[in-house]
């Protein structure tokens, strides 16, 4: 498939070398941009590896570059995920991986070959970014674009915005990233709550157990997919994708990034922090060879992450809307923001959080939270265009 216009060409990623310039796409978009971070090259790669990423395994993709000159200058992906549609069946598509200079002339043969894809696979609307799913990097950043990216979020220029706003493309629903000073303390009567709930004899908190991985995970997922289960968007993750997870975990964090709380005996509320790995990797442009991955390790082990993100949290269904939720909400970041504190990192970035969970934006902003980004995801019924 070839989309041409205004001498862009759209291709799909077809080999190795077709992949590598859909790779370097930001790298040309973002140039000059300071808050940019280059993510790594090989974590990319294996991101987008079929053989290593358990997404595919029930997903189908399509990736497309645009050129100009033989220059990639524009890219996006479509995808067809078949556990959305089987949770949702609503024949939408998702699109993602979406960057581009800021030209009609590249935004607009790009979604043309996306959405010319995701028609012949049978669907009527498309609807992200995701990239892949909304388990990974999701949204659109539309606003705090001078704050660098936390890790696993994504980055964007202002115009990206005006341009899907152009193309016909509405907001469906709007993700909250919150900046959270650690060192602030809990108001006075959220800290007795806790230390009420923690006095109970009914409440236990521990950190993750590498020993018994497998274990944990299987409670920290069933507890994530109870707890967000009737959140907009949901989508549970596989066994592969919680394996893959675990792996991560494994080599990434110490156990105490990781807090599972339980009430009377049983899993009831979970967070898990990563450290902000683009603030070590920021300089390395994308690059571990040849002495890119000697700064990343010194980095990494030599002190205390400078800041962490908080991509998980969760609380089981039952408990939401009450007292006790609340106080297992806030007893898990307590625990895990003790941890932090005791280690110098002072920061953390809570995200993200949908726009329409006001319960759990009013707790992480009357601790202190303050919003500070917002990511957009957008809706469109497709419109396909002749080659």
């Amino acid at each position: 498939m070839n989309q041409s216009a205004m001498g862009i060409t759209v291709m799909p990623v077809e080999n190795r070398t077709d992949l590598r310039n859909f790779l370097a796409v930001p790298h040309r978009v973002f140039a000059g941009d300071p808050s940019w971070v280059p993510p790594l090259f090989v974590e990319r790669l294996d991101h987008l590896s079929t053989k290593r990423n358990p997404y595919f395994a029930h997903a189908e993709t399509r990736f497309f570059t645009a050129y100009r000159d033989g220059q990639p200058v524009g890219r996006i992906s479509a995808q067809v995920d078949r556990l959305r549609l089987e949770k949702y069946r609503d024949a939408t598509g998702l699109f993602g991986f979406l960057d581009a200079i800021d030209d009609p002339a590249v935004f607009d043969p790009l979604f043309a070959a996306a959405g010319n894809w995701l028609s012949a696979k049978g669907m009527q609307r498309m609807q992200g970014p995701y990239s892949l799913s909304i388990n990974d990097e999701a949204g659109l950043l539309v606003s705090g674009f001078e704050h660098p990216p936390s890790v696993l979020m994504g980055h964007a220029r202002p115009y990206y915005a005006a341009h899907m706003d152009r193309l016909g493309f509405q907001k469906a629903m709007d993700l909250i990233a919150y900046d959270y000073d650690g060192l602030a303390p809990f108001p006075r009567s959220m800290q007795s709550m806790v230390n009420k709930l923690k006095q109970s004899g009914d409440l236990t908190v521990r950190p993750l157990r590498k020993r018994q991985l497998a274990e944990d995970l299987t409670i920290l997922i069933d507890i994530f997919n109870d707890a967000w289960s009737d959140n907009w968007g949901f989508v549970p993750m596989t066994p592969a994708e919680i394996k893959a997870l675990g792996n991560n975990l494994k080599w990434l964090v110490p156990e105490e990034y990781v807090a599972i709380a339980f009430w009377r005996g049983e899993p009831a509320a979970m967070a898990v922090t990563l450290p902000n790995i683009n603030r070590w990797i920021a300089d390395l442009n994308g690059r571990l060879l040849p002495t890119g991955w000697a700064k990343l390790l010194w980095r990494m082990y030599s002190r205390a992450p400078e800041a962490v993100r908080m991509p998980l949290m969760g609380v089981r269904l039952k408990h939401h809307g009450t007292a006790i939720g609340s106080a297992l909400a806030l007893c898990v970041i307590d625990t895990i923001r003790a941890y932090h504190l005791g280690r110098g990192t002072q920061r953390a970035e809570l995200s993200w959080i949908l726009e329409s969970n006001e319960p759990m934006r009013r707790v992480v902003e009357r601790i202190g939270a303050k919003p500070y980004k917002t990511y957009r995801i957008y809706d469109r019924a497709i419109e396909t265009v002749a080659p």
